[in-house]
């Protein structure tokens, strides 16, 4: 069997794993290693998949991730969360859907300090559904609301799956952490926008809070300082060039560090929070593990470069193929975990789209918006299952039903980013 077919069998084979419910990291893996040993030997199968952990872990690149996942979950056991829908509610909460929209602005605050999409939900599903529900909200609005606006943290730095694609395609990580600060900040306005226009339309929805004053606005700042400490460091530090990724991530964390001593946040919370960092952090190095051996492999099999070449070739506007890509990743996105699919996918459709000449940093906004799509719509819409996991009482379709009009304003901006790609890369290309 040729090099080419063995690698079409094993993407098969690895897509057959997943869907039978085996982890991303182990199905890679396993594949893999399968495969290597086939075409190099059993020496070269176990070699490499004893050299690729370590090769692909002693990597300066990939600290930042532990330290911005650190970041959210301390920010989460000291209680800047709540601060934060404390500090939305005051300022937007007398606005047309104004719960609704303090939400998706707290659920924004806190990506700027976490980059974990389903930690946001769950967060904001404990905090802000009792609020909505105690108000008179409408529990497919309000569940919308939670699930959407944990996706906020996948694009507003620091964003974990910016840094992924950073690792997997091998570009740079402080671009791509600046080049989602645009894109992150206009999904905000077209979630606010999507839920003006739902509470015009359906007004008994979503009742209004009474009005605040000025003084009682200004008094929250103070309790949300520590985001805005934490944006800047990360942004300021990467575009001005005072401080590389890594840098800034560990400043930050330092910052939220001090926040929650300050805070004199209990011992056992901090435990906590510590432990969560360290399980999310084992759990995406798995993933990196496993994807990097099946990587190896697919190297082996000279398939990507084929499929390239193929692609690249063909007489049609690359446009076209833009599109069936960006189809592909919605259908994956009904099935699969965004970081199983980024994983999956990029070694083999990043080499295509190059060839295409379409922009790495670019091309990584759109995928990453593309897996925020993937993160709410059904049947495998992770973040509405958070809801539902949290709050049983609350139906897996009343959650779908209130993402609904939300993939309205998604199909927007997508149009944006493929239509307007200066608007995406003017920061990245000016850093």
């Amino acid at each position: 069997m040729d090099p080419v077919t063995v690698g079409l069998f094993g993407i098969a084979l690895l897509i057959f794993l997943v869907v039978f419910g085996v982890p991303v990291a182990f199905a890679a893996a396993f594949t893999g290693i399968l495969g290597i040993y086939y075409l190099r030997g059993w020496n070269t199968a176990i070699g490499l998949s004893g050299l690729i952990p370590y090769a692909n872990s002693a990597s300066y690149s990939l600290s930042v991730l532990p330290l911005f996942i650190a970041i959210g979950f301390l920010a989460m056991q000291a209680g800047i969360t709540t601060q934060a829908y404390a500090a939305a509610r005051t300022w937007v909460g007398r606005a047309p859907g104004g719960l609704a929209t303090a939400t998706i602005l707290a659920s924004a605050g806190f990506a700027a300090v976490s980059g974990a999409s389903t930690a946001s939900t769950a967060v904001f599903t404990r905090i802000a559904m009792p609020e909505m529900e105690k108000l008179g909200y409408n529990q497919a609005l309000a569940a919308g609301v939670i699930a959407v606006g944990g996706t906020l943290a996948a694009l507003i730095p620091p964003s974990a799956m910016l840094v992924l694609y950073g690792i997997i395609v091998e570009e740079s990580i402080g671009k791509l952490l600046i080049a989602g600060f645009v894109p992150g900040a206009l999904s905000l306005v077209v979630y606010m926008l999507v839920i003006t226009v739902v509470v015009k339309l359906k007004p008994d929805w979503a009742p209004s809070l009474e009005r605040t004053t000025i003084i009682e606005k200004l008094r929250t700042l103070p309790k949300v300082s520590g985001i805005f400490c934490v944006v800047g460091v990360i942004l300021g530090g990467v575009y001005f060039g005072l401080m590389t990724p890594t840098e800034s991530a560990a400043i930050a964390t330092a910052i939220i560090m001090a926040m929650a001593l300050w805070k004199r946040i209990r011992m056992n919370d901090m435990r906590k929070g510590l432990m969560e960092t360290i399980r999310t952090t084992a759990m995406i190095f798995m993933v990196i593990w496993g994807v990097m051996i099946f990587i190896r492999f697919l190297a082996f099999t000279g398939l990507p470069n084929q499929i390239t070449d193929m692609v690249v070739g063909l007489d049609v506007p690359r446009f076209y193929i833009l599109m069936a890509v960006i189809v592909m990743y919605l259908l994956l996105g009904m099935i699969l975990d965004g970081l199983g699919m980024m994983m999956l996918t990029l070694p083999v459709i990043y080499p295509t789209m190059m060839g295409l000449g379409y922009d790495p940093i670019w091309f990584g906004i759109l995928i990453v918006k593309l897996v925020e799509i993937g993160v709410v719509t059904p049947p495998v819409g992770i973040n509405c299952y958070v809801v539902n996991g949290l709050r049983p009482d609350i139906k897996l379709e009343t959650v779908f039903l209130g993402v609904a009009p939300f993939l309205v304003g998604e199909v927007f901006l997508l149009a944006l980013i493929i239509g307007l790609p200066d608007l995406f890369l003017f920061l990245p290309n000016h850093l």
